[in-house]
């Protein structure tokens, strides 16, 4: 079954509510790269009127996790997946619509075939970088997810 934004954007509200209700929505998926979006509004500002850094971070990690559940489900194998470190910068201010475009697709699909070949856990760090409707780059962040073959 493939991924799709409604199928993913169902399970962040099932599983990952408190994104939902910040407004973050995978927009497009595919396998080099997604794109997901979160708008600035009351429910997810901070004090300083505007996004809240941990939106930005739940945004940008959809973005990179997208990926790597796609992968896995096209691997057909049993992989266990998670994030074991990342870091962040900030450049402007996040306001308005801030759109997380992550283009690793084919870094982490090459991760999970040498997870299930060796049969031993691989890292990867993937980059997703936020802009806002100018195109202005506001934030950068970098996950370091592990993948290892179940079993």
């Amino acid at each position: 079954m493939k991924l799709t934004p409604k199928k993913i954007n169902l399970f962040t509200m099932m599983k990952l509510p408190a994104a939902w209700f910040c407004g973050v929505r995978l927009k497009e998926i595919s396998e080099k790269g997604t794109k997901v979006t979160v708008t600035h509004r009351w429910i997810n500002q901070n004090p300083f009127n505007s996004m809240y850094f941990a939106v930005q971070a739940m945004a940008a990690e959809l973005t990179t996790g997208s990926l790597v559940m796609q992968a896995i489900r096209n691997s057909e194998a049993k992989i266990s997946m998670l994030v074991a470190e990342n870091n962040a910068e900030f450049f402007k201010k996040a306001t308005g619509k801030i759109t997380f475009k992550c283009e690793d697709g084919k870094l982490i699909q090459e991760k999970i075939k040498e997870a299930v070949q060796d049969e031993e856990g691989k890292t990867c760090w993937m980059k997703s970088v936020g802009y806002n409707e100018e195109g202005v780059k506001v934030s950068e962040f970098n996950f370091k997810w592990t993948v290892k073959k179940k079993g």
